[in-house]
């Protein structure tokens, strides 16, 4: 099996146990990741570094390509092993830390790590740490669901541990594109022009000679909670359906649409499997995330490719799916996330790109990242590489939450990571604002009328026309403008006493 596996036989003399490699990482260490939304993480190294950390003072600041699976980012800050960590995270265990200032948390955009590593801005790893299904016979690492920051990662890093997972089906090689722009100031353009090209290699070209080590483990892929679709989020796929219609028969959009972009989530995820009995063919993705509606899409002969740099499933998908890589190899690729999420090329492919909103505001600027302004839940992801650069920006949520304690439409954001000059259109159960072409008082007047809980309409309706009265060109009355937020904080809810 290894030899089927490391095809390099010098290599083998370099296997070694997860234990060993763990003391590889030393105390104020950069360590970089693999790992791209719970999917392509290293699994058995991380543990035991853990079980170090315990009996040995340990801290790592550690770089990914974004969340970990398994849990790992969570049982590593448990365990007081993580200093620093960057750029995204999904994990509550982690969370709390974060908001806790236990753990310094840099959100940021994900097409950007890599580059300002290259530019000194950032450190590169000590130590890198990638999740392999193979070596070629060159001593190539060939990753396994994820690609992310992992080849950057392990070209820029000091030191590479390879960890072979045995579990991995052998025939996620083939399925990968390793792509990395060339160095400013001469750098030539990315050459993708439809979203099946390949442009680059099918394995990471490292020097073996970097590689200090190898584990061999054999663990599954940690499957993903995705909730089911339900009433409220067929309606936003109901309204999101009948918008693109609409566009095709204006002759703004091909009847196959535009390359689809979809955030991470049950909600995403359902609007996207809204898509299965639309009367639209020949759809193409160019993503992230490939999550199971990717392969709902699929499996129903709607979708006839799919580009994302990882893919995330649940257990049923996944089980459906990691079995049988075969079935789907012509019609998938895997990719760097500074490529799946390069601003040039969104803006050259003409993405619509629909991602998930915490909540929105009357002039539509997004927060997709703090509750009340100040708690981080997961960060930002790659939803700013495509909003700000995408034909079409979509941002979806229900309505409200909390059992309808909380509005997700409010006077004014409490912290903003989309602008409303990145914000296209905007989605709740209720309807759909499209704000092309608007200006601000326009803009709020169509957010009410179309995407506010009716337990919200009018007292949002009488902010705006108070606020209209204080006058400016985005009317606000600063002394209210986050009064919602302050009644949730004060009583649990956002909606006005009696």
């Amino acid at each position: 099996m290894h030899a089927s596996r490391i095809r390099m036989a010098s290599l083998h003399e370099k296997i070694i146990s997860a234990t060993q490699a763990a003391l590889l990482i030393k105390d104020g260490m950069t360590l970089g990741m693999s790992g791209f939304g719970g999917a392509g993480d290293a699994k058995a190294v991380p543990l035991a570094l853990i079980e170090q950390a315990r009996s040995t003072p340990l801290k790592i600041n550690l770089i990914t390509g974004a969340s970990l699976g398994g849990g790992l980012d969570g049982k590593m800050a448990e365990a007081g092993l993580v200093a620093r960590r960057m750029p995204f995270q999904g994990d509550a265990i982690l969370r709390k830390a974060i908001n806790e200032g236990r753990v310094v948390f840099i959100d940021q955009h994900l097409s950007e790590v890599v580059e300002q590593m290259r530019d000194g801005s950032l450190p590169t790893p000590d130590i890198a740490i990638v999740e392999a299904v193979s070596i070629t016979e060159q001593g190539h690492i060939v990753p396994t669901s994820s690609v992310g920051n992992s080849a950057s990662l392990a070209l820029a890093a000091k030191q590479v541990i390879v960890e072979l997972n045995l579990a991995s089906n052998p025939n996620f090689e083939g399925l990968h594109d390793i792509y990395l722009p060339e160095d400013r100031p001469h750098r030539g353009p990315i050459p993708i022009r439809q979203s099946n090209e390949r442009i680059g290699s099918p394995a990471i070209e490292i020097d073996p000679s970097r590689i200090a080590g190898i584990v061999i483990c054999n663990t599954p892929e940690a499957a993903v909670t995705m909730l089911p679709p339900d009433h409220d989020t067929q309606a936003i796929a109901d309204h999101l359906v009948r918008f693109f219609e609409q566009e095709v028969e204006l002759g703004r959009l091909p009847r196959n649409l535009a390359p689809l972009q979809v955030g991470v989530g049950s909600i995403a995820n359902a609007v996207m499997s809204g898509l299965i009995h639309a009367p639209f063919n020949d759809l193409v993705q160019y993503s992230e995330v490939l999550q199971d509606s990717t392969f709902d899409l699929l499996d129903a002969g709607k979708l006839k490719f799919a580009s994302g740099c990882s893919i995330t499933l649940s257990g049923p998908c996944g089980e459906r799916v990691f079995g049988n890589l075969e079935k789907y190899a012509d019609r998938l690729v895997l990719r760097p996330q500074e490529v799946s999420n390069h601003p040039e090329v969104i803006r050259r492919l003409g993405l619509i790109a629909i991602n998930t909103a915490l909540e929105f505001d009357l002039y539509g600027n997004v927060n997709s990242t703090h509750v009340c302004g100040t708690q981080m839940m997961n960060g930002i992801g790659g939803s700013g590489d495509f909003a700000r650069n995408a034909r079409l920006s979509i941002f979806v949520t229900k309505s409200t939450a909390k059992d309808g304690n909380i509005s997700r439409v409010v006077p004014m954001v409490s912290h903003v990571d989309h602008t409303e000059h990145d914000v296209d259109i905007l989605v709740t159960e209720h309807g759909l604002a499209d704000l092309r072409g608007l200006a601000p008082r326009e803009r709020a007047r169509v957010i009410i009328d179309h995407c506010v809980h009716p337990d919200y309409r009018e007292a949002l309706a009488d902010y705006f026309s108070a606020a209209c009265l204080l006058g400016g060109h985005t009317p606000h009355d600063l002394s209210q403008a986050l009064s919602w937020h302050v009644r949730l904080n004060n009583t649990g809810s956002m909606q006005q006493p009696n």
